[in-house]
């Protein structure tokens, strides 16, 4: 999924204030409305654009969390549809002193707007709802470390519209909290007669006891002797794959240093890139020492260590 930079589309800084926002939108929407571009696919295309940056940088919902999480993590957690939920198109540019637009959902799920008789609520508004989808529908999917890291088939079970159906999903490699995948048309039913919404199966990682997960990274602690800390020693490191890696610790490595086994985390869903696993070192302190622990640790006091 391509990046989009709303900021950009309608040429304002990321500081923008709502009102440069909505004057940059109604000058951008004034040159390339269908009003006044007359059949000119590539500004209609252009104000299609213009009008979904705005309806996002005016809400500030929407805006906070496109700040937050930029374009490609914005758009995993916002459809179209969302996108353009509740705004009300006709009002701003009646505002403008233009035709109004409304939008509505094309056969293949994408938004599309008409303008003035070609309203999907003007004239044509009957030709026009048998276009419209139905709802879409989120499914939360809990999934382990290791069918993350390996991918997996899962089959779950929906209830909509009345119905119970068990559906099978192929899980890919990578599928880390917060990604979506896409089943066509096993949404909502249209309630004008269209094709059905679609269900967005969004991922989100258990805990696990081994490893702490940060996107495609991999944590984990592995404890050291004080001895093997000044002294330097090896240690074996699990993979979420199940193989063991021999880690050298250097002479005197500190407590909670953190080292890092390149290309040991998890894959990531849209490449062939692999997260790093991190191995965070603490050196165990004992509560409590032998008689003889005592006696070589004052030998090493007096020694001066």
């Amino acid at each position: 999924m391509s990046a989009t930079d709303y900021y950009k589309i309608l040429g304002v800084s990321k500081n923008a204030s709502d009102r440069e926002i909505k004057k940059a939108y109604r000058k951008l929407a004034m040159k390339y409305h269908p009003d006044h571009t007359k059949g000119d696919k590539a500004a209609e295309e252009r104000f299609k654009k213009i009008s979904e940056a705005y309806a996002v940088l005016s809400d500030k919902k929407k805006r906070s969390q496109y700040d937050t999480f930029g374009s490609t993590g914005f758009q995993q957690r916002y459809s179209q549809e969302d996108i353009f939920k509740g705004f009300d198109f006709s009002d701003i540019l009646r505002e403008f002193g233009m035709g109004g637009a409304s939008f509505f959902t094309g056969k293949h799920g994408d938004m599309r707007f008409a303008f003035g008789n070609n309203s999907p609520f003007g004239t044509r508004a009957k030709r026009r709802q048998a276009q419209i989808k139905g709802s879409d529908l989120l499914y939360e999917l809990h999934l382990t470390i290791q069918e993350v890291a390996t991918g997996t088939s899962k089959t779950v079970r929906l209830q909509h519209n009345g119905h119970s159906e068990n559906v099978t999903i192929k899980i890919p490699k990578g599928m880390i909290s917060g990604k979506k995948l896409r089943l066509a048309g096993k949404g909502q039913q249209s309630p004008y007669g269209g094709p059905p919404g679609d269900l967005y199966i969004q991922s989100k990682v258990l805990g696990d006891p081994v490893y702490s997960v940060k996107g495609y990274n991999l944590y984990i602690n592995r404890e050291i002797k004080l001895s093997e800390a000044l002294l330097g020693t090896s240690i074996s490191v699990p993979t979420v794959e199940g193989k063991k890696l021999s880690l050298k610790i250097p002479a005197g490595t500190k407590h909670k240093t953190k080292m890092r086994l390149s290309d040991y985390g998890l894959p990531n869903m849209h490449s062939r890139e692999k997260g790093d696993l991190f191995v965070i070192i603490h050196i165990y302190l004992p509560k409590s020492l032998s008689d003889k622990q005592k006696s070589l640790i004052k030998q090493l006091a007096k020694a001066g260590l």
